[in-house]
């Protein structure tokens, strides 16, 4: 059996959300980076970096907080993973579902890459639905 890397690294950024860590570190690779692409430039997350260990590189999440005089206050990301290794989901662009009336995003992977939602729509090609993010 194959490990699910979006999983992963959804399960990640969700639990380290939770725990109000500040930083969160996950294995680097092709799908993983450009599904962290997306994720900064949409302002999910505030920083990226590479880190590499003994052969493996990572990649460290700085997520997003508002900060009070008080105290921080986290903002709450929501994550799901809809098209599993058992149970693909594919819709065409018409079909792309709006999450929160366009205030949260669908990352899809299409043939031309991972994209959001609004990518997709504006160059009119759909694919397998990864996650929600809202």
């Amino acid at each position: 059996m194959g490990r699910d890397i979006i999983a992963d690294i959804i399960t990640s950024i969700r639990n380290a959300d939770m725990d109000r860590k500040r930083a969160v570190r996950i294995a680097s690779t092709n799908i993983t980076e450009n599904i962290v692409k997306i994720l900064l430039r949409e302002g999910f997350i505030e920083n990226v970096r590479k880190h590499k260990e003994t052969k493996k590189d990572f990649l460290v999440l700085t997520l997003r907080h508002r900060r009070n005089r008080k105290r921080s206050y986290r903002n709450f990301l929501n994550l799901k993973r809809i098209s599993r290794p058992g149970l693909r989901i594919y819709s065409n662009y018409q079909r792309i579902p709006r999450i929160l009336g366009g205030m949260g995003i669908v990352i899809i992977s299409t043939s031309r890459g991972i994209m959001t939602d609004r990518e997709a729509r504006l160059e009119r090609i759909g694919g397998e639905v990864l996650c929600y993010i809202w």
